[in-house]
């Protein structure tokens, strides 16, 4: 019998390690809550592979898992740890899009940096905390490649911009004129435009809601956990009556 129990507790170490190896996040479950860990690193892969030496998050692993998350009972809550550049514009969007319509309680973390699509990533959560060290990098949509000149173009740049800009501003407190403000300031990037904001700034701005680390975000997520249940022990209670 202790025999079969070391091997069962190696094999579930062995899948947890495995998890976070190859997907970058794994479920808690001796917990007060049980919750599940989301890291988003590195750079944002869509539908491009990128280079093998690069740090990436791939998309088509982030949604089935958000899918999986939100189906799965046994997870009360979901908090994502973001350090990432940015990456694919419409990759980025699908996954924040996914996690803002989650009924899952979710709280977003930002350490190192949260830069470009990974403005609308750190926002898409339900309360969102960033270090004070952290900082995120706000600037236009950017295109690689072959750009043809011609006002269709301009006119693509503009409506993806609106999509981020909606998307933020829907997600957070900040206005879409300040939005805006910081995204083409000009004098914050060498031979660019846009705004670098720390973690204070961020908040002050409205675009995240609390300056704060691990302990307080897990605690602040455990609270929505606990309102979350008291509610629905309220609306059991008034159908049963």
């Amino acid at each position: 019998m202790e025999e079969e129990q070391e091997r069962m507790e190696e094999d579930e170490l062995e899948s947890r390690t495995e998890q976070i190896k190859e997907m970058g996040n794994i479920t808690i479950p001796n917990a007060k809550h049980i919750i599940h860990c989301l890291n988003i690193i590195g750079q944002v892969e869509g539908h491009y592979i990128l280079p093998a030496q690069n740090k990436t998050t791939k998309y088509e692993h982030i949604i089935p898992a958000l899918v999986a998350i939100e189906q799965d009972r046994s997870i009360e809550g979901l908090v994502i740890i973001l350090n990432t550049v940015g990456g694919d514009v419409e990759a980025g969007l699908a996954i924040a899009e996914l996690i803002a319509s989650m009924k899952t309680p979710t709280v977003s973390m930002v350490v190192g940096g949260g830069h470009s699509i990974g403005v609308p990533l750190a926002v898409c959560a339900k309360k969102s905390f960033i270090v004070p060290s952290a900082t995120m990098t706000i600037h236009p949509v950017r295109m690689n490649g072959l750009v043809l000149g011609v006002p269709q173009t301009l006119s693509y740049f503009d409506k993806m911009q609106e999509r981020i800009v909606r998307f933020v501003c829907d997600n957070s407190r900040i206005t879409p004129d300040r939005f805006r403000e910081l995204m083409m300031a000009t004098g914050e990037l060498v031979m660019d435009v846009g705004s670098v904001i720390d973690g204070e700034q961020a908040v002050s701005e409205g675009l995240i809601d609390r300056l704060g680390g691990l302990s307080e975000a897990i605690e602040c997520l455990y609270d929505m956990i606990e309102n979350n249940s008291e509610k629905e022990r309220a609306e059991n209670v008034s159908d049963d009556s």
